[in-house]
């Protein structure tokens, strides 16, 4: 196969240049005193159903702001930011909140989820979102996070899944590097167990956590451990997600489908509801036609993107995200593609599942260790060795798009590692205790409201009012035709798009 280097020499600069990344970013709507809003989705941001770049996640106080694709990561950014301006002008004295954990929240029931009117399609989302609250609690779906999606042009699915095999193996450094979410409000634990020490009143964290959206209180659950997802080929991943999707869980067969009273409590009584349900640190990906399976377009089409989903908000960053943070994950990518890429085991997931939850928690403990094939390495040490590796293809990205980003990227992460207070996890901390009286919701709040200030003070035109204000009345008339059409009873639509045949090619 040849070493690293070679691999990158074979590849053809066009593919480099053909890279490609898209953001998702979630966020919380709060009021100014740090409370969750619990106000519909604003009806000037359009329908959450169909609108492309305006939606809602589970929550419908929690908006996600999608871009699209593109090639230049100053022009992803730019798309991103006037999202930004754009929502920030139609939400009145509300704001976003900038942190992946939770502001102050309601009692569970409280949380309102997602609504997305009256179709087939729309109740479903609703009903998996009730589903979801049902199996895992509604204050756990609250978290948010950058989902990073990134593609390059002529990559099999074989290829990819060897990406994402390694990436599982490796993602700790983006948990180390990039996390931002060592601490919480105790909102978000009441009547929970957990092992979080108090840092002072209502603020909870661990002294060396990076991310704990991405540990044990984050998207995990005792019914998720059991699924042992083989990312070894598409073969192999359709198959223990097919199973997942189609076998009873005993616990969730206790739920239901409806209550007693004939409300739907989830979609179906599988592990997972849908292939969404199932939680990862990066998915395979392909853009699905209407009415379409995720697992019958990979299966069908192949694989065409993989979806990075362990990037926590940075609170010091206007929008959540930065382009060199962006060039980094593009390095750590393309450091993943091009390496050797051992076929998993049911006992390395077992170890890398452990891996993430020390680095989630632990990550920046002086002279942590995880665990690494049969031997136990040092986290600094072998995030060092990545770091290294990847300085050719620092140096083949800045020569392709000129200037020496990619480089710069590589030395910020480098200084990272080699001070973990410099860290976004680290500086939270600091912060926090040194301006805010350690209060967490204190500092996101302040964060909260100056990121609301700027945003709201970038220039802004009335041409790009107007195009979004277009694009949410064509979503509103999007979703009234779907409604329209819709012929079929809800329950037969959701036994007809659950049916196992849909799964298949």
């Amino acid at each position: 196969m040849g070493s690293l280097s070679e691999r990158l020499n074979a590849l053809p600069s066009a593919t480099l240049r053909g890279m490609r990344r898209g953001i998702e970013k979630e966020s919380l709507r709060t009021l100014s005193s740090g409370a969750l809003a619990m106000t519909p989705h604003p009806a000037a941001l359009g329908s959450a159903l169909t609108h492309p770049h305006i939606t809602t996640d589970f929550s419908e106080s929690q908006l996600e702001l999608i871009t699209g694709a593109h090639k230049d990561i100053g022009a992803c950014l730019d798309e991103l930011t006037q999202v930004h301006q754009y929502v920030y002008r139609h939400i009145g004295d509300e704001m976003l909140w900038v942190a992946s954990m939770p502001c102050g929240l309601p009692t569970d029931e409280n949380i309102p989820i997602g609504r997305y009117g009256s179709s087939n399609v729309g109740r479903a989302k609703s009903v998996y979102r009730m589903g979801l609250g049902h199996r895992y609690g509604r204050r756990m779906q609250t978290i948010s996070g950058i989902h990073y999606n990134w593609s390059l042009p002529g990559l099999s699915s074989d290829a990819l899944f060897g990406l994402i095999r390694n990436f599982r193996r490796q993602s700790f450094l983006l948990l180390l590097l990039f996390g931002a979410s060592p601490s919480v409000c105790s909102s978000f634990v009441a009547a929970r167990d957990h092992r979080l020490q108090t840092l002072k009143g209502h603020t909870l964290y661990l002294p060396h956590a990076t991310s704990l959206r991405m540990g044990r209180l984050g998207y995990q659950s005792d019914a998720q451990a059991t699924l042992a997802v083989s990312y070894n080929s598409l073969e192999s991943y359709g198959a223990s997600l097919q199973e997942a999707l189609t076998k009873p869980y005993p616990a969730y067969e206790a739920v239901g489908i409806r209550n007693p009273g004939g409300d739907y409590n989830q979609l179906s009584t599988s592990l997972l509801q849908i292939e969404n349900e199932n939680y990862g640190v990066i998915r395979p990906k392909r853009v699905i036609r209407p009415g379409e399976r995720p697992l019958h377009a990979l299966r069908e089409r192949g694989v065409e993107y993989v979806e990075v989903r362990c990037m926590d908000l940075d609170p010091f960053v206007p929008v959540g995200i930065e382009a060199s943070t962006t060039r980094f994950i593009d390095l750590f990518l393309l450091h993943c593609l091009l390496s050797d890429s051992a076929l998993d085991t049911p006992d390395e997931i077992v170890a890398l599942r452990h891996n993430q939850q020390l680095a989630a928690e632990r990550g920046r403990e002086p002279g942590l260790k995880l665990q690494r094939g049969a031997e136990q390495v040092g986290l600094l040490d072998w995030g060092v060795q990545i770091v290294e590796q990847c300085a050719p293809l620092a140096e083949a990205m800045d020569a392709v798009q000129g200037g020496r980003h990619y480089r710069d990227a590589l030395a910020a992460a480098m200084a990272g590692l080699a001070d973990t207070d410099k860290l976004p996890s680290a500086r939270m901390l600091a912060t926090m205790r040194k301006d805010f009286d350690s209060s967490y919701v204190g500092f996101v709040r302040a964060q909260s409201q100056q990121t609301r200030n700027l945003l709201l003070g970038l220039p802004w035109s009335t041409v790009q009012d107007q195009r979004f204000g277009q694009m949410a009345a064509e979503s509103m008339q999007a979703q009234q035709r779907i409604e329209a059409a819709d012929a079929m009873p809800f329950e037969s639509y959701r036994q007809a798009y659950l049916s196992p045949q849909r799964l298949v090619v």
